[in-house]
């Protein structure tokens, strides 16, 4: 969640241009495609309405699925079409089952995990290879913020745009009916967008108080290629009281944000293909103990967040961790069910 940008050494630049990256760009056709500044399927345009999605129950730190059914009656009513996920799915009946909700996937692929469908051990081909064909399947996406986190690549993000270029290369090789996208921390500079030309639509997870729309114009001044906000919204907690909103647990902040985000971006005017709302429920396994909801966590550059520049990691559910609905569900539901750029 910080607002600092990454700028690539120009010798990671000069190497992929070497390389040719304009070869691992994809051709359009096939169920979904990047065209236009938006996304296209069989069916027509798809404009993301979309909620980040990681369940995990009470006393536990691994997601589960367990109230899946549950949690997209709850979606659909709120005008959702797209769900994104962290890391793959691996149970068919679980895709099954959001596929015939009429909701669409955006497949995450981590760079470690445990050699489980990640990208350092290459086994996320061997997922892709799997679900390319199903139905749910609206684009592949690569990370979630990791230019935030040189220290996981041993200092040098050159690591990580490597991997980033040779996946998404190795993808559209195995799967060319599908988008390749990554999920950046703010907006990535011109060098990097132009060396990582296979990125087909670039996630951005933008935390600017409650103007993260202004990030359409900066990205919008670089490339004509499409743009979602990746991660977007407000946690349900102030860690002190001000602007009106009082201290601990305030729903009323969390709407008031999430309104003021959703009624600049969802406009006739914005170049975006999307948002997804971060995040579907509260995660009590953040921050503390499983058992509880704790105060607290933390997040790369967190005086982005509203209203208090404090992310309470474990309070960003449009829903509580019993499925309640908070304010800004309500908020979300009327923009997404009034929205219909689709159509215009």
């Amino acid at each position: 969640m910080q607002l600092s940008k990454n700028r690539l050494p120009f010798t990671f630049i000069a190497f992929l241009l070497w390389l040719g990256v304009s070869s691992c760009m994809s051709e359009s056709g096939g169920r979904v495609w990047a065209e236009n500044g938006g996304l296209l399927t069989s069916d027509g345009p798809h404009f993301i309405k979309g909620v980040c999605y990681h369940p995990v129950a009470i006393g536990r730190d691994t997601r589960s699925f367990e109230l899946l059914a549950q949690d997209l009656r709850i979606m659909k009513a709120m005008g959702v079409n797209t769900i994104r996920v962290y890391e793959p799915i691996t149970s068919k009946s679980a895709l099954d089952a959001i596929s015939q909700a009429g909701l669409s996937v955006i497949i995450g692929f981590g760079y470690n995990q445990d050699g489980v469908y990640d990208l350092q051990s290459g086994t996320y081909l061997d997922y892709i290879k799997s679900f390319k064909s199903h139905p749910a399947i609206l684009f592949w996406e690569l990370g979630n913020e990791y230019n935030f986190h040189p220290e996981w690549f041993e200092g040098s993000l050159d690591v990580w745009y490597t991997t980033l270029r040779e996946a998404a290369d190795a993808i559209h090789t195995e799967d060319p009916n599908h988008p390749v996208g990554t999920a950046h921390g703010e907006v990535p500079d011109a060098d990097l967008i132009n060396a990582l030309a296979c990125i087909d639509i670039w996630g951005l997870n933008v935390y600017r108080w409650d103007e993260s729309h202004t990030a359409l114009a900066d990205f919008a001044q670089l490339s004509d290629k499409p743009v979602y906000f990746s991660e977007l919204g407000a946690d349900s907690y102030m860690a002190v009281g001000q602007l009106g909103y009082a201290q601990g647990e305030n729903q009323r902040a969390q709407a008031d944000a999430t309104q003021n985000l959703l009624d600049h971006i969802l406009t006739d005017s914005s170049q975006v293909a999307g948002v997804s709302i971060f995040s579907f429920t509260d995660g009590w396994w953040k921050a503390g103990e499983p058992e509880q909801q704790d105060v607290g966590g933390w997040a790369p550059g967190s005086s982005g967040v509203p209203y208090d520049a404090t992310a309470n990691e474990e309070y960003w559910g449009l829903v509580d961790i019993h499925r309640n609905k908070k304010e800004a569900y309500w908020i979300v539901k009327s923009h997404y069910d009034a929205y219909r750029k689709s159509e215009r």
